[in-house]
């Protein structure tokens, strides 16, 4: 049996690539200097899978920012309106504009907006959306692919696989941009770019390229299965002497089995992590050349391997195929995995030996391969882990569970319906019309930083740390109530991340040192990793809420985190449902709810970023989880008084095919990004009538450019046109926490501006 991975982290062991890139992008390091950055982590992933005993090693998963976008640039889809950037000519070649369409472009008398980004299917990492026209153009435009190949084959040789996304489901990824058309018929131009590439990969010695087919996982049309064939079969008449692996993630095929294992390929594979039940019918249906790569090693979670439970289906594979034809793969890319276990010496050793980051899943894949041949004595060590965890007192706790097997439809409901509601709250704040408000973070400095990470240390006493937050939280109030924002916030300068802090106050949490993971671009976060049950065993917030609501004469948000997104940014117990653990969460934020509006805070955010982004990939399985997501929300926000607002907010999510279920949220207000997009994204909650109020964002904060105010007041006439205006709230798309002080006092600053215009706008109309 062979063994493969399918992607590897790219951010380097201590966050390498982040610091390299932010560095470059402020001046201080120049091309060579990130390029060498780069090299390096490239050929050490390399050399460890290499050590590891990984027969098929990718290569080409390395990105500066998004391999999504990086595709784009590989098939030069590049929009017109960064051909300006493109025809500059600097030092940095095609990296200005790669940079330029992942963030937006405001110098050398250039003001360009960036690409839309939104989350890769199911999970929290985001991808910059390509864009098409319907006469688009393909052709090879870098040879960066070409490049990374040969380095990768003189480090591994033979064993070195370019990675790529598939035709089809680069297409099915990205958005059309003119009416009229759809992005699937343009297959046919795309393909011939595609085995010029495969050909030029086999020419320089690739033996196997994977194509990473994701969309195979989801409902597809007719056109869209057509698409499929017509790839494959034309790729298979026009390639030699390469073989290629189709690979898919995140769900079973179902419908698309028999599409699936027909497709002229030399090898398949299938995540039997998230769906070991597909196994039997793809064994049912494959034909005999075909080679089936089992991906049993979970490539998103920090769990070890129950090595049982995956021979299991290893065995059934061989049993149907012969050795010769399976692969023992990870379920999907090691990108969503932590790097290295090793690099933690805090955690607890008795659940430390209940895991494994990407480092140790490459051994777990290479351990079953040696038992699937008979190593006895790994298979012991293993299910001595798995039975510690089992039986473990750290992680069952009675009380808990029996509090979420008592909750009732009472619990998940606020007493009186959203329009009775709507006029307390407005008398009680008397907000003007297009009210600002901000989504919750300012900008952690790297002053902010190092005060916390001297705390942390034990170099900074609590009460000189606490000193510096409230210094800090009153600049940041003071200079809210100077730009004329009406509702504010605190700042959140103690937090270190939206759901890291609530987890570092939970019971049923671990914290890891350097378990970082890739969300977009520079941005890495440390997920939080529940272990047990979870409970909240003191206040977590209501210390700096009330602080900052004593400094001002105006309303202030108490802002937390909601159970969904606290679960979807976790790493999650895998032991029993994710229902039931967001329900533990959403008890936990309820009590928290309850003592922020005891302490007086009329205005509570309660974010559910995430809720969009853990939507089953099949429509089929939606409806299950949409239920208990939103009673999940409602939970947490049911018990509080009709003049207590509740503001929930979401980001980066396409709304459409969930629009009723936001609406039973029942949030007094909702915020959601819509920058990017150019209001389009508000389209669904037009359609539906959407009654609650809504603050679409007008500013986009993954972008360093500062946004006009008249740009900014065209999204709100927009807005405007879509929805009526007294329901309306104006706002960035999402926190500002990575993003500096200049800009962010300065967009702010044309926000407010605009929403005055937009006020002034409707007094005339009146």
């Amino acid at each position: 049996m062979l063994t493969q991975n399918l992607g590897y982290p790219r951010i380097g062991g201590q966050r390498q690539l982040k610091k390299a890139c932010e560095q470059f992008w402020a001046g201080k390091i120049d091309l060579t200097e990130l390029y060498n950055v780069a090299q390096k982590i490239k050929e050490e992933n390399w050399q460890t899978q290499l050590e590891a005993g990984i027969d098929l090693i990718p290569c080409n998963d390395f990105s500066f920012y998004d391999q999504t976008l990086d595709t784009s640039l590989l098939l030069g889809v590049v929009p017109q309106r960064y051909e300006a950037v493109r025809s500059q000519a600097t030092d940095n070649g095609e990296l200005d504009l790669y940079f330029a369409m992942a963030r937006g472009y405001q110098k050398n008398g250039l003001d360009i907006t960036a690409m839309e980004m939104t989350k890769w299917l199911d999970t929290n990492y985001h991808y910059i959306v390509p864009e098409f026209k319907a006469d688009q153009q393909f052709r090879i435009n870098n040879e960066n692919i070409f490049n990374e190949y040969n380095q990768a084959k003189a480090l591994l040789g033979a064993k070195a696989k370019p990675v790529i996304i598939g035709p089809v489901s680069y297409l099915l990824l990205g958005k059309e941009k003119e009416a009229g058309f759809d992005r699937i018929e343009l297959i046919s131009s795309l393909v011939p770019v595609y085995i010029e590439i495969i050909n030029r990969l086999g020419q320089s010695g690739a033996a196997w390229i994977q194509l990473d087919e994701p969309c195979l996982a989801l409902d597809l049309t007719k056109k869209e299965k057509e698409a499929f064939e017509f790839a494959y079969k034309t790729i298979a008449q026009q390639v030699s002497g390469v073989k290629i692996l189709v690979a898919t993630y995140f769900e079973a095929l179902l419908d698309n089995t028999s599409l699936a294992v027909g497709l002229p390929v030399d090898a398949l594979h299938v995540d039997l992590v998230r769906a070991p039940e597909q196994l039997d019918e793809v064994l049912s249906l494959i034909p005999d050349r075909l080679i089936l790569s089992v991906g049993v090693v979970d490539g998103r979670n920090v769990w070890k391997n129950d090595y049982e439970k995956s021979l299991q289906l290893i065995n059934l594979a061989v049993g149907k195929l012969g050795a010769d034809r399976v692969i023992i793969a990870p379920s999907c890319s090691l990108l969503h995995s932590p790097i290295d276990l090793e690099l933690e010496t805090a955690i607890d050793p008795e659940i430390k030996n209940w895991m494994a980051f990407a480092r140790q899943k490459l051994v777990e894949i290479n351990e079953l391969s040696q038992i699937a041949d008979g190593n006895t004595e790994l298979l012991a060590e293993n299910k001595a882990a798995i039975a510690s965890r089992r039986s473990s007192q750290k992680v069952h706790k009675q009380a808990v569970k029996d509090r979420v097997a008592a909750i009732t439809d009472a619990d998940a409901t606020r007493s009186t319906a959203f329009p009775v509601r709507q006029q307390i709250q407005r008398e009680r704040f008397n907000l003007p019309a297009f009210p600002t408000t901000t989504i919750g973070s300012f900008p952690q400095t790297n002053d902010i930083r190092q005060l916390r990470a001297r705390f942390k240390k034990g170099d900074l006493t609590l009460e000189a740390y606490e000193n510096a937050i409230e210094q800090a939280t009153i600049e940041a109030i003071r200079w809210q109530e100077e730009i004329g924002l009406d509702v504010l916030v605190h700042g959140e300068f103690e937090r270190n991340d939206m759901v890291e802090y609530f987890g570092e106050q939970l019971d049923g949490f671990l914290f890891t040192k350097n378990g970082w993971v890739q969300s977009y671009g520079s941005r890495c976060v440390k997920p939080p990793v529940i272990y047990g049950d979870i409970s909240r065993p003191a206040d977590m917030t209501v210390r700096w809420s009330t602080f900052a609501a004593a400094q001002t004469d105006k309303p202030m948000k108490g802002m937390l985190t909601g159970p969904v997104t606290i679960l979807q940014w976790s790493f999650v117990r895998d032991d029993q449902p994710r229902e039931q653990t967001s329900n533990q969460i959403a008890l936990a934020i309820h009590d928290e709810v309850l003592a922020l509006e005891k302490a007086g805070i009329g205005i509570i955010q309660i974010d559910e970023a995430a809720i969009r982004e853990g939507l089953p990939l099949r429509k089929a399985k939606r409806p299950h989880y949409l239920a208990w997501a939103v009673r999940g929300f409602r939970i947490t926000a049911s018990g509080v008084q009709d003049r207590t607002q509740i503001h929930t907010h979401m980001c980066y999510s396409e709304f459409n095919d969930i629009i009723e279920h936001i609406a039973a949220m029942d949030a007094d207000v909702i915020t959601i990004e819509t920058s990017r997009s150019q209001m389009e994204l508000l389209q669904a909650f037009a359609h539906f009538e959407y009654p609650n109020e809504i603050g679409p964002g007008v500013y986009d904060i993954h972008s360093p450019r500062v946004p006009t105010t008249e740009e900014m007041s065209s999204l709100l006439a927009k807005a405007a046109d879509l929805l009526p205006a007294q329901n309306l709230w104006v706002n960035p798309d999402c926190g500002l926490k990575t993003r500096k002080w200049p800009e962010t006092k300065a967009a702010l600053e044309n926000m407010v501006a605009a929403a005055r215009q937009a006020r002034e706008q409707i007094a005339t109309e009146v």
